[in-house]
C-alpha cells in the first residue's frame, strides 16, 4: 500500500511511502472504535457533580406540624425532599467515569482508525517542514494548498513543534498532536488527517508487523 507525499505548496514530491498493511490496511472493528472513544471521553468527566441529601441540609430539624391529628401526612423537618429548599432525593454525588480496557483492543482500535482513514481517502502524508515563528497565515495556505481547508484536520507530526502548534491555535477546525498523542477519538472526529512525513515510519516502529 502506498501514498504518494505532497510538498507544502500541494504539489507531489516524487516520494512514495509504503504503509503497513498490518496498522492501515486491517478489516476495521466498529466495536473496539466504539469502546476506545467511549472511555477516550469517560476520562475526560471531572465527576465533581454534587446536590446535598437530605442530612446535609442547613436547616431547623423541627417538626413542622404535629405528629397526628393535622389530616395531612406525617413529615419530620424541612430538610425534606417533598419541601421547596430541601434536600434532593437520590441525586448525583462525585464520582470516577474512566474504566480501563485492554492494550491490544486499544490498540485495534487505533489500527481500525487508521485504516478508515486510508480507505477513505482521508488520509495525506506531506513533507516535513518547519516554521520561525507562529504563522497563522502560513498554516491556511498550506491547508489551501492541499485542497482540505473545508474539513475538520488532525496534524500529527513526528515531534512536538511549538511554532505549528501555535500557528494553528486559534483554527476552530485544525487539530495539532505529535503522533505520541495519537488516539482513537482524534481520528475518529477528523474528516481527514495529515501526517508529516516520518509520523508513519514512527507508527510501524512501534508497531509494524509485515
Amino acid at each position: 500500500m502506498e501514498l504518494s507525499v505532497y510538498k507544502i505548496d500541494g504539489t507531489e514530491s516524487g516520494k512514495k511511502v509504503t504503509l503497513d498493511s498490518g496498522i492501515f490496511g486491517i478489516e476495521p472493528n466498529d466495536h473496539a472504535i466504539y469502546l476506545d472513544v467511549k472511555q477516550y471521553l469517560a476520562n475526560q468527566r471531572q465527576g465533581t457533580h454534587k446536590t446535598k441529601e437530605k442530612w446535609e441540609v442547613a436547616y431547623s430539624t423541627k417538626k413542622i406540624v404535629r405528629q397526628k391529628g393535622s389530616g395531612g401526612a406525617r413529615h419530620g423537618s424541612i430538610k425534606s425532599p417533598t419541601f421547596v429548599g430541601g434536600g434532593r432525593a437520590f441525586g448525583p454525588q462525585p464520582r470516577d467515569y474512566s474504566f480501563k480496557l485492554n492494550k491490544k483492543l486499544k490498540q485495534l482500535a487505533r489500527f481500525s482508525a487508521l485504516s478508515y482513514k486510508v480507505k477513505d481517502s482521508a488520509l495525506t502524508i506531506v513533507e516535513s517542514f518547519t516554521m520561525e515563528g507562529p504563522r497563522t497565515k502560513e498554516i491556511i495556505k498550506i491547508v489551501k494548498n492541499l485542497k482540505v481547508n473545508d474539513r475538520k484536520l488532525l496534524f500529527v507530526l513526528p515531534e512536538n513543534s511549538e511554532n505549528i502548534y501555535l500557528s494553528s491555535r486559534n483554527l476552530q477546525n485544525i487539530k495539532v498532536i505529535s503522533v505520541n498523542e495519537i488516539n482513537t477519538y482524534d481520528l475518529v472526529n477528523s474528516t481527514s488527517v495529515i501526517f508529516v512525513d516520518g509520523v508513519q515510519d514512527i507508527l510501524q516502529a512501534q508497531y509494524g508487523r509485515n
